[in-house]
């Protein structure tokens, strides 16, 4: 619970500085960097309103079991969400709730992967691994559908760590001339598929 007051101060002083920036996801990705217990991805919504369409993007946040996200908007309850929510599906359903008090109609929802905490890594954003036409989707195959994902990024950020967790007298190891920097083997990298809808 500490650990999660303190990422949640944190993120509060950080998403102040992130009013300044343009890109509404990209730049709170950016400033929380640092906080490696903080996992990233992005989350795209697509909503309807008097005919037009409109598209709006912010990154989501996971920490301590618990949901939220960053982002810039001029409606104050489309862009912050504290960490409160207990899946992404709540947080998700949050944002529709919202969306419906200003007459919006939420047609699709995507979600990425998460973002890597070294900004050396070229890596590139994964911006849709799952979409949802929320106008097909009734909002319980909505939830479950989002549950299952973030069921599947938690699994998925568990493995890194077990695969750094078993690594780490390698590296020890490697502090020595025992191992040559050349010679130290990344482990391979994960990957989550799952079916794209291509509209």
């Amino acid at each position: 619970r500490e650990r999660g007051r303190e990422g949640e101060r944190e993120i509060s002083s950080r998403r102040r500085s992130s009013r300044s920036f343009l890109n509404p996801s990209l730049s709170p990705s950016y400033l929380t960097n640092g906080l490696t217990s903080l996992e990233r991805f992005p989350i795209s919504f697509k909503t309807q309103f008097s005919g037009h369409c409109f598209h709006h993007v912010v990154l989501g946040v996971y920490c301590n079991g618990r949901y939220g996200s960053l982002g810039m908007s001029r409606r104050q309850d489309l862009m912050d969400k504290p960490l409160t929510h207990r899946t992404l599906g709540e947080l998700v359903a949050e944002f529709e709730s919202s969306y419906k008090r200003y007459q919006h109609t939420l047609k699709k929802v995507k979600i990425g992967l998460y973002v890597p905490h070294d900004p050396h890594v070229f890596q590139p954003i994964e911006w849709k691994h799952l979409v949802l036409n929320a106008a097909r989707l009734g909002a319980q195959e909505m939830r479950k559908e989002l549950e299952k994902h973030g069921r599947d990024m938690r699994m998925k950020v568990r493995a890194i760590l077990k695969s750094s967790s078993a690594q780490s007298p390698i590296k020890e190891r490697s502090r020595g001339k025992s191992l040559s920097p050349r010679r130290r083997q990344s482990s391979p990298q994960r990957r989550i598929t799952h079916r794209r809808d291509k509209s």
